[in-house]
């Protein structure tokens, strides 16, 4: 297992401690499970927003919720 350290001031290691104290967790857990999560988050919107760029890029079109509902009311074509 890899080990990273970080520094802080002992103002924020106080903070840091209270909050994994709240959470009910170890330090070391609340920083990697909140460091996780915050660049996961990044990582998504970064991906949709290439994503979204790709869409645009290739003159993609929206449809309407209604548009979308309606086809699923149409009687299937064997009926």
């Amino acid at each position: 297992m890899a080990i990273i350290s970080v520094r802080v001031s002992d103002a924020e290691k106080a903070w840091l401690q209270q909050m994994a104290i709240f959470h009910g967790i170890s330090l070391s857990d609340l920083i990697k499970q909140y460091s996780m999560d915050q660049l996961e988050d990044e990582y998504d919107a970064r991906v949709l927003d290439q994503a979204y760029q790709a869409w645009l890029k290739d003159d993609k079109q929206t449809v309407t919720m209604q548009d979308v509902l309606a086809d699923f009311d149409k009687p299937a074509e064997d009926e």
